[in-house]
């Protein structure tokens, strides 16, 4: 065999020897949820306990564990929910008591595979409950435990794939088989894992929702962070809902957690990554994300964030203790979260704040407790760069936030023409109520017409797209097939967020209308000049409209085929649903 040159071996030398990522100096933690962790020789023991937490078992050796245990206790059972791309089975684990209906924690690990405290603590937390006197839990609530959303990014296993985290040894990769991020996908629902989801959250109806994850960026004291719509008072859709996540859990939360020695605190991202002291942000949650879903179907949704440059062992057990005090508040305020729940689904709000623009003002300020910083010349940023120095500080720190942008006020309705297929599937995912035609009917709609449109990079699967948006009354005819999803609804507000095109998580926006942004009939030269003359000759308004846009546009003035185009526009042989939105807007009082 031939050799090959040097050059070309060193990039694969390189390869098989890669350097690991040097992390900030490490604080050191203790705590009582230390006494949680069985011993070594204990029948028990999780593969994680057993590890030390320097690594996370397999997809294939979690679920032997967790079916040796739920052999093991009649408390549980493990139901298969639905199936990765890759065709590996999605499951969870129940705990009950059986009896009358009680409140459900829906507990969801690994929707990042990389990111995968969450299971380990969820088999600690299993084997206590079935077997360790912790059943009392369950008296007045059920837990349904999914161990491993993103099963195919959890078996994409390497020490090499999360280089801002400390540990566990060998874990999953963020995005699945489909190179889709699930935590993009609430709303456009692409990936089957999410339509599978999507349909366990309407099976189980859970009184609350908890999505685990593991945070980069800034370093901080903090080793569990958590988020959810309402934090302090701000940008719940689901008010009564945000009311109880903030007046009942969080300070509850913040109690076990400290209880346990653990140091919780909101989530941190910060105002400028280059300037850590500049403020933390707290914004309004999209649609794409659980709690932006969360928020605006009415399902109390609570976004966990361990600290990535915390140990895993530290890391696994503040997530141990966060579900379990999530647990026994469901259970303990089962009937007032209820509540909450039955006044947001029946809520009726008339608008929507569809974007939001950044406040210079901020809206509160906190006691932060930080790492010190400084900056160091990276000779290969040719930059300064934020260097974190391990020793604890303690600071004011301004928390910002955003203001309303643009709303709309929503219709009675909204019609969905039976060729938008794929828009119809998504809303049935979501369980939106809707009404299925099987005669035409001819309606007078508000619609939507797009100016200077504008593809954005690929983005999760799709080439989103930007645009103009201009109001239109239209008679339009609907198809059999097509249907009518009404706003009055407990999931109207998770509609107008799909179908509203100012909404940018909206499935126009996401790219699903591509056929609207295509003309097909043109006119021919020979045939609109003559005519566009005609045009000019016999309409003094047109030809000084033309003469204003000629002066305005110098490109326009210099390009024969737009001036012409510009006239093309102005005929009825125009195609009239260029750049139309199909799907109409039924108003109040038509």
């Amino acid at each position: 065999m031939a050799m090959l040159p040097l050059w070309l071996l060193a990039p694969a030398a390189a390869a098989a020897s890669p350097i690991a990522a040097p992390l900030p100096p490490l604080l050191p933690w203790h705590g009582a949820s230390e006494q949680l962790i069985v011993r070594d020789d204990d029948p028990w023991v999780t593969p994680a306990e057993r590890a030390h937490f320097d690594d996370t078992p397999s997809y294939d050796a979690t679920r032997a564990w967790l079916d040796r245990l739920v052999a093991a206790s009649p408390l549980l059972s493990i139901e298969r929910f639905g199936t990765s791309a890759q065709g590996r089975p999605l499951y969870y684990v129940r705990a009950g008591k059986g009896g009358a209906r009680k409140p459900v924690l829906l507990v969801q690990a690994g929707i990042h595979a990389g990111e995968i405290d969450g299971k380990d603590a969820g088999l600690m937390l299993l084997r206590d409950i079935a077997l360790r006197g912790k059943d009392r839990l369950l008296d007045h609530a059920d837990l349904v435990f999914v161990p491993i959303f993103n099963a195919d990014g959890h078996e994409r296993a390497s020490p090499w794939n999360r280089p801002n985290q400390r540990g566990p040894r060998s874990m999953g990769w963020r995005t699945t088989a489909q190179n889709l991020n699930l935590n993009r996908d609430y709303g456009k629902a692409d990936t089957p894992e999410m339509r599978a989801m999507l349909a366990l959250i309407r099976l189980v109806d859970p009184a609350l929702y908890l999505d685990l994850h593991v945070t980069d960026g800034v370093d901080h004291q903090y080793d569990i962070t958590y988020a959810f719509a309402g934090w302090r008072g701000y940008y719940a859709r689901s008010r009564a809902i945000g009311r109880w996540l903030d007046t009942r859990l969080r300070p509850a939360m913040d109690a076990a957690l400290t209880r346990a020695g653990h140091n919780p605190f909101y989530y941190v991202s910060l105002k400028d990554d280059a300037d850590p002291d500049a403020g933390i942000m707290q914004d309004p949650d999209q649609l794409r994300f659980s709690t932006g879903y969360g928020d605006t179907a009415h399902v109390p949704t609570v976004l966990l964030e361990t600290h990535s440059l915390k140990p895993y062992r530290q890391r696994v057990l503040g997530t141990y203790v966060f579900v379990e005090e999530a647990l026994r508040l469901v259970g303990e305020q089962g009937a007032a979260l209820a509540g909450a729940i039955a006044a947001d689904r029946a809520d009726r709000p008339r608008d929507l704040v569809v974007t939001w623009k950044p406040d210079p003002k901020p809206l509160y300020t906190v006691t932060y407790r930080g790492i010190a910083h400084d900056t160091y010349r990276s000779v290969a940023a040719g930059a300064p760069v934020v260097r974190w120095l391990g020793r604890p500080v303690t600071q004011a720190m301004p928390v910002y936030g955003s203001a309303p942008d643009v709303s709309v006020t929503l219709p009675r309705a909204w019609w969905v023409p039976v060729t938008a297929t794929a828009t119809i599937e998504r809303l049935k995912a979501h369980g939106i109520a809707m009404e299925t035609i099987a005669m035409p009917r001819t309606l007078s709609l508000d619609m939507v017409r797009l100016s200077a449109p504008a593809l954005q990079p690929a983005n999760e699967g799709h080439v989103p797209l930007r645009a103009r948006f201009a109001h239109e009354a239209r008679s339009e005819t609907m198809m059999p097939g097509s249907v009518r999803v009404p706003a009055d609804q407990p999931l109207g507000l998770l509609a107008a967020t799909l179908l509203e095109a100012e909404s940018p998580d909206s499935l126009l926006q996401w790219g699903f209308f591509p056929d609207i942004l295509q003309r097909t009939e043109y006119m021919e030269g020979y045939a609109i000049a003559p005519l566009a003359d005609a045009m000019l000759a016999r309409d003094p308004a047109l030809k000084a409209a033309f003469d204003r846009a000629l002066a305005d546009d110098p490109a326009l003035a210099a390009d024969p085929a737009k001036r012409l185009a510009w006239f093309y526009r102005r005929t009825p042989y125009y195609d009239d649903r260029y750049l139309l939105y199909p799907v109409g807007r039924e108003l109040a009082g038509r």
